[in-house]
């Protein structure tokens, strides 16, 4: 069902009335805050009744939620509020989780089809850090209701946390904010010390560094920059949390990781799961990171990858704090994306929530972690941080005409690209002149608010929410047809597992023609076009490289893997076919190349390492942006040219 904004509980009637727009504001009482500045009054008023800093307090929600209340709609962990105070028996009764996509996560066809299905239930017994809400609701009188629906209540919630963890570490109720890392370590609800410190240590840097934005309430929110603020970490060696276990982990200082690994065993008539082993990046190089959310939480996640029948991603991230479990090294390959050309190239990363649940909502501690993590490994395998390079699960294209439309399409619209790459240090901004003919798409997330369906019930309206997606029509007029994808097959929807009309944030793509306010792109093989208004861009003017092809094609096939030509392959290994897709890049057409590449193909379906093979051909490829997700076309076939 979809959810409807819920009243505070605990709102009055004279705070009621200028929240439905019937009250002016001359008829507020002299000493009542603007509407939309109440939230900041909410945390000025728990910070003095619990005697808890307000830079903490602003600090450690803007790590939990950037001050956004979601409409009182729970996280994919439970959490509620500005605070994100958990209650996850009640989130998790309501919820029907469902995605789109029936794709072998393996993807290759030179072994047979895994099509696994998910077997494990929620765990009984939930876990401290799924039940502050309860906590909260014991230390402030206040109903569970009321801290779930009401932001002020929220914030009163999370404040009595934080003065309590303070005393039972024995500390004063100290107005100085350094003197309140073990307490915010504790509100993090993490288990060791790890992952408790990093939780801290990011709230400690939005209170150095200061913060402002309006939430999606409309509300204004700042915190003051306090650049001196050293708190004393010391306090953590008293917080009663064992020691971290990331003995194995490839994981930077900056998170907390631990090792639980994915089982490289057999498991009769010989076969194996859930992964390969291999020698990366010394046999073939990294080039992909790909970003995928778990349809699960946390602990039946861990469940399934820990299964040797099961699949297999190198790293699953947590909702409440950020804590980072890896399960596949590096070297080895896991399966992941439904291509095994990309597999045999990237590192999966699976966050925990639900693309079709708009408000199970991510939050800023989990972004934080993911982009350190991501920042280590583009370093170390010197992977560009573009989303060329940063792919989505949704971008990862079909192997063959057969398996596009079992493609998976996570992490769906609401995942947030822009403020990911903002705080990957690589934030979109223009490259080019106004009149470039690339274009990078960037809608601002908060005020894009497209609509989709099928976020609970086939066909019903998802709740209206903020997006990295700008829709795509066949013509300038928001009336015409939505582009259409051969390789589905289908008509184009509006559903939010639909992305055959969408382009998505930080995607290039070549600018085909314009009209007014409406901008088109080469997509799909056609023209795609998309509002733009000047005031109100949807995109952004870029430079960069493209192909068209070559003089006297009139057009070239569309590849969904780099494959090497039959000849390159050695005797004991069976040649792979390299069949294009139903796509074609017609004459006078030009798509965004992110990189040139050598055809190869990893051959690994059987346990025993000794047969597995890299084989590299003569034939080489770009890589390029040719819908929604990335393509493949032959060197030969096109001419390079630069645009700036």
């Amino acid at each position: 069902m979809r959810r409807s904004p819920v009243v505070p509980a605990l709102a009055t009637a004279a705070l009621l009335l200028p929240l439905l727009g019937a009250a002016p504001s001359a008829a507020r009482p002299p000493d009542a805050p603007p509407a939309e500045d109440r939230l900041q009054r909410a945390f000025a008023d728990a910070a003095a009744e619990y005697h808890v800093p307000q830079s903490v307090l602003l600090g450690v929600s803007y790590l939990q939620s950037r001050w956004d209340a979601h409409g009182g709609a729970p996280s994919v962990t439970g959490g509620y509020g500005p605070l994100h105070l958990t209650d996850a028996r009640t989130a998790l009764a309501g919820a029907s989780h469902h995605s789109e996509g029936t794709e072998d996560p393996r993807g290759d066809d030179a072994r047979p089809p895994l099509r696994p299905a998910p077997t494990t239930a929620p765990p009984a017994d939930l876990p401290a850090r799924l039940t502050t809400l309860p906590r909260a609701a014991e230390l402030t009188g206040l109903s569970a209701e009321a801290l779930r629906t009401d932001p002020a209540a929220n914030v009163s919630g999370g404040a009595a946390l934080l003065a309590a963890a303070q005393r039972d570490l024995g500390e004063p109720l100290s107005a100085d904010p350094a003197d309140w890392y073990g307490a915010v370590a504790r509100f993090s609800g993490a288990e060791d010390s790890a992952t408790a410190a990093a939780y801290a240590d990011d709230v400690f840097e939005v209170i150095r560094a200061g913060e402002r934005r309006t939430t999606d309430a409309g509300q204004r929110v700042a915190l003051a920059a306090r650049p001196g603020v050293a708190p004393d970490v010391s306090q953590l060696d008293d917080a009663g949390l064992r020691a971290a276990r990331s003995a194995g982990t490839e994981c930077p200082r900056s998170v907390s990781c631990e090792w639980i690994p994915a089982p490289y065993e057999e498991f009769g008539d010989g076969d194996y799961g859930n992964h390969d082993l291999g020698n990366r990046p010394a046999s073939q190089r990294i080039r992909y990171i790909v970003v995928h959310d778990t349809e699960g939480t946390w602990n039946g996640v861990l469940n399934m990858v820990q299964d040797p029948t099961y699949v297999s991603w190198n790293y699953t991230l947590r909702s409440t704090d950020g804590h980072i479990a890896q399960h596949v090294k590096a070297k080895d390959v896991a399966w992941h994306a439904g291509n095994w050309y990309v597999n045999a190239k990237s590192v999966g990363l699976e966050h925990e929530g639900f693309l079709a649940e708009p408000d199970a909502w991510y939050t800023e501690a989990m972004y934080r972690s993911s982009a350190r993590l991501v920042k280590y490994l583009a370093r170390k395998y010197d992977i560009p941080l573009d989303r060329q390079h940063v792919l989505g699960h949704d971008n990862v294209p079909g192997t063959t005409t057969a398996t596009i439309p079992g493609m998976h399409t996570d992490p769906g619209p609401y995942w947030d690209w822009r403020h990911y790459f903002k705080l990957l240090g690589r934030p979109f901004e223009p490259t080019a002149g106004k009149r470039s003919g690339l274009v990078t798409i960037r809608p601002d997330y908060a005020a894009n608010r497209p609509e989709y369906t099928g976020c609970e019930t086939r066909g019903e309206p998802c709740a209206v929410h903020g997006s990295s997606a700008v829709r795509l029509y066949s013509d300038h007029d928001v009336n015409a047809p939505l582009i259409r994808d051969i390789g589905l097959g289908t008509t184009p929807t509006t559903g939010v597992n639909d992305v055959s009309s969408r382009v998505s944030t930080g995607q290039q793509y070549a600018v085909a023609d314009r009209w007014g306010d409406w901008t088109a792109i080469w997509y799909l093989g056609q023209k795609a076009w998309f509002r733009n208004p000047r005031r109100n861009p949807a995109a952004i003017p870029a430079s960069g490289r493209v192909i068209t092809p070559r003089k006297g094609l009139d057009s070239v096939p569309v590849y969904g893997r780099a494959y090497p030509e039959k000849a390159a392959y050695p005797e004991d290994v069976p040649a792979q076919a390299v069949s294009p897709l139903p796509y074609r890049v017609l004459a006078g057409q030009k798509y965004v190349v992110g990189e040139r590449v050598a055809g190869e193909y990893y051959y690994a379906v059987t346990f025993d390492e000794a047969s597995h093979r890299v084989v590299t051909g003569r034939d080489v490829y770009y890589q390029i942006q040719y819908g929604h997700r990335v393509g493949y076309v032959r060197a030969a076939d096109v001419t390079l040219s630069t645009v700036r």
